[in-house]
């Protein structure tokens, strides 16, 4: 948040998969509050959240607070998205706001994952194991568990990475308050990684899942037809444009080849 207000006037925060919005509370209370400009967009699928949140905010005359009711997948975000968060965001609700940020061209990224289902039930499911002795980390069910829900960050954060991210994986707090702990951090710096990219397919061919988050981003496994093929960006985003880097780009960053 002190990056994005340092380079913006009018910084646009997007809160997706809201809840009671308590995330976005304290974010505004810390940043927008007494800032000159700026707003906090909060998107929640379950309408009575939305209107509780939505008064809280009026008796609290936190002014800039905007809310949405609608899923991740379907909500009308803004233009230009400065920083798009996401706490706990179930399963692959939180590949949805991965999406969101990547099609919008969001500066920065701020992710915690929770229940992260999909990956392992693809892992029990599929028929073809990986080669070698990579199914003997999956082989029990708790192991499966854990093992899909460590890949699946993997992913999140690769994927990312290929589409022009710097990426951090780090913890938002002690374990002691929750075990869904994992923050993913990303700051848009080039257009696309390649390189991110081809270890990205390659590690979606050999473990032989695809979540998601690939699947809405055509990104497909090494070896898959059209496999090295560039993944082609959303009609309208940023990427589709062909803008230059964000404005959190470092100074003289080319684009990865």
């Amino acid at each position: 948040m002190e990056d994005v207000q340092a380079r913006h006037a009018n910084p646009v925060v997007v809160d997706a998969g809201s809840g009671n919005a308590y995330l976005g509370f304290v974010v505004y209370e810390l940043f927008l509050k007494d800032a000159a400009g700026g707003e906090l967009v909060s998107i929640e699928g379950r309408p009575e959240l939305t209107e509780r949140a939505r008064g809280r905010a009026e008796r609290l005359r936190f002014d800039r607070m905007r809310f949405q009711t609608a899923h991740i997948d379907a909500a009308q975000y803004p233009e230009r998205i400065h920083l798009l968060m996401a706490l706990h965001a179930c399963d692959t609700a939180t590949d949805d706001a991965l999406v969101a940020a990547i099609r919008h061209g969001a500066d920065h990224v701020a992710v915690v994952p929770c229940c992260q289902a999909e990956v392992a039930a693809q892992l029990k499911e599929k028929k073809a194991r990986p080669a070698g002795s990579m199914a003997l980390l999956f082989q029990h069910p708790w192991h499966r568990r854990e093992f899909g829900s460590h890949l699946t960050n993997v992913i999140r954060a690769l994927t990312l990475e290929a589409f022009g991210y710097q990426v951090t994986v780090t913890e938002l707090t002690g374990w002691e308050h929750s075990l869904k702990n994992e923050l993913i951090l990303g700051r848009r710096v080039h257009r696309d990684n390649r390189r991110a990219r081809l270890q990205l397919q390659a590690l979606l061919a050999e473990t032989g899942v695809q979540p998601r988050l690939t699947r809405l981003l055509g990104i497909t496994p090494a070896g898959a037809a059209g496999a090295g093929a560039d993944v082609a960006p959303t009609p309208g985003s940023a990427l589709a444009s062909g803008a230059e880097p964000g404005p959190d780009a470092a100074p003289g960053s080319p684009s990865e080849p």
